[in-house]
């Protein structure tokens, strides 16, 4: 079996897609679908044909496009079980642990609600792969929508628990400022204050920040170390529960 390519395209301000493709079987999925002339060009680009066309949660942005997408290629929409906006299009309906086969391997769905009720991610173990919507950014994570931090903490310990090794990619370029606000709640965290310079190296030359590996991630995003004594201090938040930790942090993060 070889191994997965993965092409990032930007589109919008903001939002990355993700080509994913297998050159034995020639399928290739995407990423969601906030916007079919981009996607449609980066497919032209690399001469793949999309097979598969994977939602994460149906906010606008991840999903304008995804009739035109279908039509112009005939994929194979999979996509979350409804619990809050529909989204027109899908063919098959994915919930937490479900899986679904993808050149020749199995794509495990996990249900991660929070920043919308019914975010799903896409981890691709054969390849070390997870593909995290907005819930699990670069040092950050998306806002509370449609769940609380309750249900966002227990969502992003789902990711935590992955293999240290596996590549996260997110679907918005914000590392730049989550790295200044990680560094205002984490000042002693040397990692941490070598990655923000480095992101800040990468953005000063126009090249993205994303993906991460998930190892750094738990050395450097807080919302994966809500139980470090550091951040606590920082915080002045010692001996505070864990679910109010990161609706502290969460709360912080919305007006920095």
């Amino acid at each position: 079996m070889s191994s997965l390519v993965c092409h990032q395209f930007p589109y919008g301000s903001d939002n990355y897609g993700v080509l994913v493709h297998d050159a034995d079987s020639g399928q290739t999925a995407c990423i969601d679908a906030g916007d079919a002339k981009a996607t449609l060009a980066a497919l032209n680009d690399k001469g793949w044909q999309l097979s598969h066309l994977l939602i994460t949660h149906h906010h606008s942005d991840h999903t304008a496009g995804l009739m035109d997408i279908k039509q112009a290629t005939g994929c194979a929409v999979i996509g979350p079980v409804q619990r809050s906006s529909a989204i027109k299009g899908i063919d098959q309906h994915v919930d937490d642990n479900h899986t679904f086969e993808f050149a020749g391997r199995q794509v495990k769905a996990i249900h991660t609600p929070g920043h919308t009720t019914d975010m799903i991610n896409f981890y691709f173990s054969d390849d070390k792969l997870v593909f995290t919507g907005d819930t699990l950014f670069s040092m950050g994570c998306g806002r509370l929508f449609e769940g609380d931090a309750a249900m966002m903490l227990a969502s992003v310990a789902k990711l935590n628990a992955l293999p240290g090794d596996t590549l996260v990619y997110c679907a918005h370029e914000y590392t730049a400022t989550n790295a200044k606000f990680a560094t205002a709640v984490d000042p002693d965290n040397k990692v941490l204050a070598q990655r923000a310079t480095e992101v800040g190296k990468l953005r000063e030359q126009g090249e993205p920040t994303v993906p991460s590996l998930l190892s750094l991630e738990q050395q450097t995003n807080p919302f994966l170390r809500t139980r470090d004594a550091g951040i606590l201090k920082a915080l002045g938040m010692e001996g505070a529960d864990e679910v109010a930790v990161f609706a502290e942090l969460r709360e912080r993060r919305n007006g920095y």
